[in-house]
């Protein structure tokens, strides 16, 4: 398609999703019906502004209905350094203009590693994009201040041609290189710079384009990344929304797939029942 037409087409859905917002919050925030997508920028933004992620139990029913994108992108910015600093967004999770507004990212230099040409794009505000895989990226060794890579590592090796690529090289079935991810990802930080990461975690599946962790698969990669500090936090998705949890009690977590099931489960979870967020210092 081209992509004048898809930009065209996405601003008339978000369009669309901001005229009828007070319709989806009426209708009780229904999982991805139009006017979720609004809703979930605006818990985002709120969450960050209100700094509900840097310390302390989140209210009963924050992020009810939403999926985890309303816990890690909180999570992370609340641990992000104030000022000028190098930073990797290594899966293209931070490619939206509502994030890019926040005062935590204004003074990053950053550069977004993705598979190919997003739809949207915002080099004219600094942005860098780098096509590459990331487990052989093209950058220099130690480059970065701040890496940070939400919900992307459960994507290596699987097929990220189902949504992400229109290559067929990209559909794959490798599930164990992500490991090889987490060896460039440490190589281009340099040495007292982090690594922000988040995964899905609880009960392992592999839905063939994605893969819930385990315990075991998250030990990997910290024993893989070898680092010099690094600090885990755990939630849990129930009916009264996103809290705090130990890894323990997310051993049987699993995750809802909006792509293969379009009967949402009673609970309303949008994806993730567990999700893992870890801070990994080189």
């Amino acid at each position: 398609m081209n992509r004048t037409l898809w930009n065209a087409l996405r601003k008339s859905k978000r369009a669309a999703e901001d005229v009828l917002y007070p319709v989806f919050l009426a209708r009780g925030t229904r999982p991805w019906s139009l006017g979720y997508q609004t809703h979930k920028r605006r818990e985002i933004v709120r969450a960050v502004r209100e700094g509900l992620f840097r310390g302390g139990d989140l209210a009963p029913g924050y992020g009810l209905h939403l999926d985890e994108r309303v816990v890690e992108y909180p999570w992370f910015l609340s641990r992000l350094p104030a000022g000028p600093g190098r930073l990797l967004d290594a899966g293209s999770v931070l490619n939206h203009k509502f994030l890019l507004d926040l005062p935590e990212l204004r003074e990053k230099t950053i550069t977004i590693a993705t598979l190919q040409p997003e739809a949207e794009a915002f080099w004219h505000r600094g942005v860098s994009y780098a096509f590459t895989d990331l487990r052989d990226t093209c950058f220099k060794d130690a480059c970065f201040d701040w890496v940070v890579c939400v919900s992307t590592l459960e994507h290596i090796g699987l097929d990220n041609a189902f949504l992400y690529s229109q290559r067929q090289k990209d559909k794959e079935a490798a599930p164990d290189t992500y490991l090889l991810a987490v060896r460039e990802l440490r190589r281009v930080v340099r040495s007292g710079g982090t690594l922000f990461l988040s995964v899905p975690f609880g009960r392992y599946a592999n839905h063939g384009w994605f893969q819930v962790f385990d315990k075991q698969m998250l030990d990997r990669v910290i024993d893989v990344f070898a680092p010099s500090a690094h600090t885990a936090a755990f939630f849990r998705y129930s009916v009264d929304g996103w809290s705090p949890a130990h890894a323990e009690e997310l051993k049987d977590a699993t995750c809802f797939d909006i792509h293969t099931s379009r009967r949402l489960d009673p609970d309303l979870a949008a994806s993730a029942r567990g999700l893992a967020c870890i801070e990994l210092i080189r």
